[in-house]
C-alpha cells in the first residue's frame, strides 16, 4: 500500500511544478532578483539601475523587458529633453518585498553563521 502512495506523489510531481517552483522561475535569476530588489527604494532610469546593479546595457534591457512582460515593473518614457526611461514596480512586483525582507532576514541569520 505504500508503494501506491509513492507512486501516487511522483505521479503529483509529474504533473507540474508545484507554486513554489514556478515562482522561482519568473523571478528566480540572478538578474531579476537584484533588479526587482533596486527598485523597492522606488522608480529608478535605466541609467540608475546599471550603475547600480553593474549589469551590462544588454544584459539590464533585456532583464526588464522580461519583467515588464511578466506585469512585475511598469516603464514610463519620459520624452522632454534629455529623454529618460523610468521603471518602478508595479503592485505585483511591490507583492515580493516583504518576500525580500524575509529572505534578507534569514540571510543575516543562517549565512552569518555559516561565515563564522
Amino acid at each position: 500500500m505504500s508503494s501506491e502512495i509513492i507512486s501516487e506523489d511522483a505521479t503529483d510531481a509529474e504533473d507540474g511544478p508545484c507554486a513554489l517552483v514556478e515562482s522561482l522561475e519568473q523571478i528566480g535569476s540572478k538578474w531579476r532578483l537584484v533588479v526587482l530588489h533596486e527598485l523597492q527604494s522606488g522608480e529608478r532610469r535605466f541609467n540608475e539601475l546599471k550603475r547600480a546593479t553593474d549589469a551590462s546595457s544588454r544584459t539590464l534591457s533585456r532583464v526588464l523587458d522580461d519583467l515588464q512582460e511578466m506585469e512585475f515593473v511598469d516603464r514610463r518614457l519620459e520624452e522632454d529633453a534629455p529623454v529618460a526611461t523610468y521603471y518602478r514596480l508595479t503592485p505585483k512586483g511591490e507583492s515580493l518585498c516583504p518576500v525580500f525582507d524575509e529572505i534578507e532576514c534569514w540571510a543575516g541569520e543562517w549565512l552569518a553563521a555559516c561565515n563564522e
